[in-house]
């Protein structure tokens, strides 16, 4: 009797074991898995974190690119028209401060074409009038661009100041004199050419 009990205790210890040990590796488990899900979330969170992060600091950059581009193009534009008026209105100044008598047609055409707005609508009302004055006084004029720069310039209205020697004589001054002048000209952008749109004598 005290065999069998003994063994019947020794099989049911033996049966127990297994069955600690498998709830303790489940314990075991349980407590692993509790401690590792956490860290796997952070990182994956960092993660995303992380590539947001990339995402606005890449979109941002682009944005700033295209504005400091779109600026870059702008500015070269501006520094393009401004070369272009300051190159015509040189040419214009020699067109408009030389004149005589001999060719008046020809210059005041020429005055004309090379200007618009406010300047040309100045110089047609006085134009018979000083062609009459050239005429009678024989006169007969040379001008001679010494400096010139540019005072604002847009894309399409660049202001020019300007320095000229005119050589002038007529019937009163035979012996030609020089006269110094500074002249304020706005050259405005009218289909592709720049043309005069006012000048100025300070």
């Amino acid at each position: 009797m005290s065999e069998r009990g003994s063994t019947t205790t020794i099989d049911k210890a033996a049966d127990l074991d297994p069955e600690v040990d498998e709830s303790a590796a489940d314990g075991m488990s349980d407590v692993g898995s509790s401690d590792t899900e956490p860290e796997v979330r952070v990182r994956r969170w960092g993660r995303v974190v992380g590539i947001s992060v990339i995402a606005a600091v890449v979109a941002i950059s682009l944005s700033m690119a295209a504005v400091f581009g779109w600026k870059l193009h702008e500015a070269r534009a501006v520094d393009s028209a401004a070369a272009a008026a300051l190159d015509a209105a040189r040419q214009y100044a020699v067109t408009l401060t030389s004149v005589s008598s001999d060719s008046l047609d020809q210059n005041f055409a020429a005055v004309l074409d090379g200007a618009t707005g406010e300047f040309k609508d100045m110089y047609s009302q006085s134009s018979e009038q000083l062609k009459q004055l050239l005429v009678d006084n024989k006169a007969a004029a040379q001008g001679v661009v010494i400096d010139a720069g540019i005072k604002s310039a847009t894309a399409t209205e660049v202001e020019v100041l300007l320095f000229i020697d005119q050589t002038v004589s007529n019937t009163v001054a035979p012996d030609p004199r020089i006269d110094r002048s500074r002249v304020v000209m706005t050259m405005n952008l009218v289909d592709g050419r720049w043309l005069a749109g006012k000048v100025d004598l300070p």
